[in-house]
């Protein structure tokens, strides 16, 4: 078959990807920490920084302190990077071939109108690339787990959180194996998914962020060849922690990237129960737990009317997988390089952004879903009401603890509750039946008298309380 006529479209400004394409509104706050432009204004950051601490420490002879005009306006290079700054260094790497050379140079030209152009050997001093691209690359993926990623993470938690507070008490019967089982409460069962949530964002709120400026093998070499007077450890150390990082002392001419490997680990995790409450509520749609609300002039399917779609959680499932591959890819690859270095991070670590978009955009789509349910308590209820048979275990537990307590009769209380339920159907008038021609005492046959699958919660509402 020909291929059909049509105008290329590659010479338009158009978004490859769906995150920089039609779900750019959800991930757009990680463009200002994950994204090439993000990471170059980082370098210049970093470049900046460095300046001023070998300057304010005096850590070359015949470079002094700068006043704090001079470090103002250093400081502006970067607070004042913008589009045009971008171009820039577009420009000037088209020359260099080289980013972070690229980024020098940047600096470079700016000095003489701060009036310390005879520092312009300074900048960048000592540094080998991967000195600056570590640094950027932690200031980066930090300011993005901490003021993006973990905030939105955190509400949608403190969302499902409010959801088990208000559900504490709703009766639902559980499904182990896919079977009725012993009923629970649906704000216990989402209390769970709340716990293990805050459990892993507790383990990615102390993640550490390391960082390294040691040369071109982590000996500072030229450091030493250079100003052998100078404590290059200590002036490394304070530069690294001023930057809010954690000093790593032993590298190669990389930072190792472990942090790095250990932080994606625990976003995946969390992605992960994520999908699985993806899955859970998805299935919980499709038996009438949750109505969903309809939107005002959406539509649910192309041919059926009727249709309300659990788009948000099918959605969500999708962007959780994609997010995991990229970040279980990460974690592997960072954490090894051939000898000293090579450059696979590099081509690796330009995909953080993806990762951690998807995963952002899981998140919106979770809160939206979820915000748009309703629960179905009567469908919960009847549910309860035709499956009896859940309070064998009950009936089964009791005959054993009278039997205990010396209690004639209650001999294969198991076997005997097996028979009678396995299988079939009971409903209420069987099994209070069933209960009265036990010869129980009065006090435990009164027990199970009063007990209905939707009273047989035990203390699931109270354990609600844990999320406190």
């Amino acid at each position: 078959m020909a291929e059909s006529p049509r105008v290329s479209l590659a010479s338009e400004p158009l978004a490859l990807g769906p995150l920089d394409g039609r779900y750019r509104a959800a991930v757009a706050p990680l463009v200002d920490y994950l994204s090439e432009a993000a990471l170059n204004r980082d370098r210049v950051h970093v470049e900046v920084e460095w300046l001023i601490h070998l300057t304010s420490q005096s850590v070359l002879p015949g470079a002094g302190p700068l006043s704090d005009e001079q470090n103002a306006k250093l400081r502006a290079i970067v607070s004042e990077f913008d589009a045009a700054s971008v171009n820039e260094l577009a420009e000037i790497e088209a020359v260099t071939v080289h980013d972070v050379k690229a980024v020098e140079y940047y600096i470079g030209r700016r000095l003489p109108a701060i009036g310390i152009e005879h520092l312009t050997a300074m900048v960048h001093f000592g540094c080998t690339s991967e000195d600056v691209n570590n640094l950027s690359y932690a200031v980066g993926i930090k300011g993005a787990v901490e003021n993006v990623w973990l905030p939105n993470a955190t509400a949608l938690v403190q969302q499902i959180e409010a959801m088990a507070e208000a559900n504490r008490s709703v009766p639902m019967l559980s499904r182990t194996h896919g079977q009725p089982a012993t009923p629970t409460t649906l704000g216990k069962e989402l209390a769970v998914i709340a716990h293990r949530l805050n459990r892993q964002l507790a383990r990615i709120a102390k993640t550490e962020y390391l960082g390294k400026i040691n040369g071109a093998t982590g000996t500072y070499a030229a450091h030493v060849a250079s100003v052998p007077s100078a404590d290059w450890e200590g002036v490394a150390k304070s530069f690294v922690e001023g930057l809010g990082l954690t000093w790593n002392p032993l590298t190669t001419q990389i930072e190792s990237h472990d942090w790095q490997a250990e932080l994606y680990a625990d976003i995946a995790r969390f992605n992960r129960i994520l999908h699985n409450v993806c899955t859970d509520i998805w299935s919980y749609i499709s038996i009438g737990y949750f109505r969903q609300i309809p939107v005002a002039g959406a539509t649910g399917s192309s041919t059926m009317p009727h249709k309300v779609n659990p788009i948000r959680f099918e959605n969500a499932e999708a962007n959780l997988e994609i997010s995991n591959g990229l970040l279980d890819t990460l974690a592997a690859t960072l954490v090894t390089s051939r000898w000293q270095r090579d450059l696979t991070d590099s081509s690796s670590q330009r995909n953080i952004g993806v990762a951690f978009g998807h995963s952002l955009l899981a998140i919106s789509n979770v809160a939206k879903g979820l915000k748009a349910l309703d629960v179905a308590e009567e469908v919960l209820a009847g549910d309860l009401d035709t499956n009896w048979e859940v309070l064998g275990e009950a009936i089964q537990m009791v005959m054993r603890a009278e039997a205990i307590a010396g209690v004639e009769g209650m001999e294969n209380p198991y076997e005997r509750l097996k028979d009678l339920t396995r299988g079939q159907r009971v409903d209420g008038a069987r099994m209070q039946e069933f209960v009265q021609g036990l010869g129980l005492s009065a006090d435990a046959e009164a027990r199970l008298l009063a007990l209905t699958p939707g009273k047989y919660t035990g203390i699931a509402d109270k354990l609600v309380d844990h999320l406190q």
